[in-house]
């Protein structure tokens, strides 16, 4: 029996720029006493209106993927998986961040008319794995789509637990404040005009980077392509153990959108799962 819980409703509450290239929409409404916030880089699936429609069909009952897959595809909303940036469950608010790139896509395009009462649909799901016990220093990578996960990464660390953080964004416009301390390091890497998806600015550095010494735990998110590479250099270059890479393609350039890289993803996916169903 699957434990999968039904989507709910939630309407736009208000809007507000992050940078010139990303928006904070919170949330609310009353379905949102269902939905359940567990923190630390927890994704929250969300379902946008298909071209014409005002509001999206929602999967409200029983499990949420088998109603969603009963929808007709013509009215079969758009699924797409977010961070949850902070979620309030006496206010019954959820902020969520969306970086902003025209109408490719229908959650870019969806968040840049977002207006107060706009309907979209909303699950809790689940959150990244913890860095084991054993763990020296952290490293976090990212690119501007991973920017809110790894905003909240940062704002839940316990003190004392050195973190080194390599963030690619477009340029400085496009950083924003995090926070920080005596023991965090943030490093902003510009594209520079260069394309998003096609920078390698992120494996550059990191190979010319003196990491620190100790075991590390890795977290990596963005374009699949860039997580790909890092965790290769991670693994092959550095010689960290793959159980200590955690890592997730949030979008897929359309130079990686072909069956060959798709399967590789897939690959090193269930490579992760084999692991940690070994390790119990």
């Amino acid at each position: 029996m699957s434990s999968r819980p039904a989507a709910m409703a939630a309407r736009v509450l208000r809007t507000a720029p992050v940078s010139p290239h990303m928006t904070r929409i919170t949330l609310g409404g009353p379905e949102l006493a269902r939905f359940v916030g567990i923190g630390h880089d927890q994704v929250v699936r969300m379902f946008f209106p298909q071209p014409g429609q005002r509001e999206p069909v929602i999967p409200d009952s029983g499990d949420w993927w088998e109603t969603y897959q009963a929808i007709p595809e013509d009215r079969r909303p758009a699924l797409r998986n977010y961070t949850v940036r902070r979620f309030d469950a006496d206010a019954l608010e959820l902020d969520v961040d969306f970086v902003l790139h025209g109408d490719e896509g229908p959650a870019s395009a969806w968040a840049l008319r977002a207006a107060p009462g706009d309907v979209v649909g909303v699950c809790h799901d689940r959150t990244s794995a913890k860095w084991p016990e054993e763990t020296d220093w952290l490293l976090l990578v990212a690119d501007e789509t991973g920017l809110p996960a790894l905003s909240v990464i940062l704002e839940e660390l316990p003190p004392g637990l050195r973190t080194l953080a390599y963030v690619e964004v477009g340029g400085p416009e496009d950083r924003i404040d995090l926070a920080t301390g005596p023991d965090v390091d943030v490093v902003w890497l510009h594209r520079d005009g260069v394309t998003a998806g096609r920078s390698d600015v992120v494996v550059r550095t990191l190979r010319d980077a003196a990491l620190p010494e100790g075991e590390v735990f890795a977290w990596v998110a963005g374009e699949s392509g860039m997580v790909k590479d890092v965790r290769r250099h991670l693994v092959r270059e550095r010689g960290v153990h793959k159980r200590r890479v955690e890592f997730c393609g949030y979008w897929l350039h359309k130079v990686h959108d072909n069956e060959r890289f798709i399967g590789e993803m897939q690959r090193l996916y269930a490579e992760v799962q084999e692991a940690a169903q070994a390790a119990g």
